[in-house]
């Protein structure tokens, strides 16, 4: 008989695993939407990349991570990137401006 902490692991792989779904058919909508070649699908990529990163916070999450932590580290790596003068933001200043952002918009 399987008791009920054993029904909770049970389920939590079981959300990993879609999670892990759901991202890598997110991604692959993304790569669709973008071979298509359209034009006004400005809309489809904010609904697909919102999902994607929806998806990957509920997924760390349910891998034990809590969201204050995945920003945490978020922050760090723009700020990694930032010091070792990534491609990104030296042609375009996306770092940076993304940075800012979510400095600006944490609670």
């Amino acid at each position: 008989m399987i008791d009920k902490k054993d029904m909770d692991i049970i389920k939590n792989l079981r959300t990993i695993e879609w999670l892990k779904s759901e991202i890598l058919t997110s991604v692959a909508n993304l790569y669709e939407l973008l071979a298509r070649g359209e034009d006004n699908i400005k809309e489809d990529i904010e609904d697909i990349t919102s999902n994607i990163i929806l998806l990957s916070y509920l997924l760390g999450k349910r891998l034990g991570l809590n969201y204050e932590d995945i920003n945490s580290n978020l922050i760090d790596k723009i700020k990694l990137n930032l010091i070792e003068d990534h491609k990104i933001e030296k042609w375009y200043g996306d770092l940076s401006e993304l940075l800012e952002f979510i400095r600006h918009n944490q609670g």
